[in-house]
């Protein structure tokens, strides 16, 4: 999975919110990641967190374009939590509790070092400061 990009809410929201301010330049990612034959990978915790927003914000009419899009997608694979991820998420939570850092984000940062991923699709700047790099 090395080279592949990871995408997190708000890179998934700002796909599918045409009103967000990113919505464009991740169209252009995506397009050109595709002729690229670049992969993309996700998981179920982002997946959740993703259709949570969709809810909280009145946009629900999107929620079955979202799984549609993402279980027919042969570009992005969904890792799913396990135990063993979830006790290494933990422990890193718990050591990083100074940061800000939700519990979600910390299962993201598990998962891309556990898959060598550094580039994530996504506005949230905990990224960057766990030492990944936002393309958006």
């Amino acid at each position: 999975m090395k080279g592949a990009i990871f995408i997190d809410t708000s890179g998934f929201y700002a796909l599918l919110v045409k009103d967000d301010e990113k919505h464009l330049k991740i169209k252009g990612i995506i397009l050109q990641a595709a002729k690229e034959k670049q992969r993309f990978i996700t998981t179920d915790y982002i997946l959740d967190e993703t259709i949570t927003l969709l809810h909280a914000r009145g946009l629900t009419h999107l929620i079955s374009i979202f799984f549609d899009a993402v279980f027919a997608s042969h570009a992005c694979s969904i890792v799913w939590m396990d135990q063993e991820r979830f006790l290494k998420a933990r422990a890193f939570f718990l050591k990083h509790s100074d940061q800000s850092w939700s519990f979600t984000d910390c299962t993201s940062f598990i998962i891309m070092k556990e898959l060598k991923l550094m580039s994530v699709l996504t506005k949230d700047r905990h990224f960057q400061e766990a030492g990944f790099s936002l393309l958006l």
